[in-house]
């Protein structure tokens, strides 16, 4: 095993700096001074970050780096700490390599040896988590489920299984959906916490059931980033999934699902197989003879 001890500013070192996710306030001294002292900030989107060191009167030089430069912009950063330079690394919001691209040049700068020092600061994940009132540990940090449905309906089945807190991430225009695909696969009694806006002028926690945060969602209009924070299972998670279809027919099953998950129906099927413990072929022919 290789050591790294250093935290203190030197040559060939990439800083990851955590930044605020809302209230500029959280911005620690620490990391305005390190922002301060390297030779370079690497941003996820430039023009955040410029407004972010307006503030604290932060003159260091910029350049990019994020999902769609990451092979240039992770070759200017190696040039650098080659050069003996000081590099910090930080994203829109939070902490860098939190549903960014910065894990790609970490692993990087580690293989060919040169420190990287983690700069502590604000996290949505974990500020909503100890503020859910749901267990707080051991939990299992998701991130954002996959927009493609068949992947995500593959993540929900080993997520609902788990005995852990989950934290996911969700965007406005997608909650509907994901709290929808939730409560169908958790089941509706299954606690939840919305975090919304976290540390923003606007924030706001909703806590209850995946059943009520579906009627929450499809009454109000949906604003602002959100972390969804679900309880985790107690061993009867496919009991709670049957309440809601054990007195359907199998071709109502199906077609329930394709309107809930607004999927097709070979999916749908695939699903009802699934929870049913029948074979894909037995629930196709129930779903087709009954249609045609």
């Amino acid at each position: 095993m290789k050591s790294q001890k250093s935290a203190e500013l030197g040559g060939g070192k990439l800083f990851l700096v955590g930044t605020p996710i809302g209230n500029l306030e959280d911005m620690t001294f620490r990391a305005v001074r390190i922002l301060k002292e390297v030779d370079m900030i690497a941003a996820e989107d430039t023009r955040n970050t410029i407004k972010l060191c307006n503030h604290f009167e932060i003159k260091t030089p910029l350049t990019s780096y994020h999902e769609h430069n990451i092979e240039i912009g992770g070759e200017k950063i190696l040039t650098m700490l080659a050069e003996g330079k000081t590099v910090a690394l930080v994203s829109d919001a939070g902490m860098p390599c939190i549903s960014d691209p910065g894990a790609d040049i970490v692993s990087k700068a580690i293989v060919a040896e040169y420190d990287v020092v983690p700069v502590p600061g604000a996290n949505a994940a974990i500020s909503a988590l100890v503020a859910s009132g749901l267990v707080p540990q051991p939990f299992t940090f998701f991130g954002f489920l996959s927009r493609q449905k068949k992947d995500r309906n593959i993540q929900l089945d080993d997520l609902k299984l788990r005995e852990e807190t989950v934290i996911l991430y969700e965007a406005p225009h997608r909650l509907k959906e994901t709290l929808r695909a939730l409560q169908v696969s958790f089941g509706g009694t299954r606690s939840v916490a919305l975090a919304r806006e976290v540390t923003k002028r606007f924030e706001e926690f909703l806590r209850g059931t995946l059943e009520e945060a579906v009627l929450w969602a499809e009454s109000n209009e949906i604003r602002g980033e959100f972390c969804i924070v679900i309880g985790g299972s107690d061993g009867v998670v496919v009991e709670e999934q049957e309440k809601w279809w054990s007195n359907l027919e199998i071709r109502d099953h199906v077609s329930e699902l394709m309107k809930r998950e607004d999927i097709r129906s070979k999916e749908a099927i695939r699903l009802v197989a699934n929870d049913r413990g029948l074979s894909r072929r037995d629930v196709y022919k129930e779903f087709h003879v009954e249609i045609e």
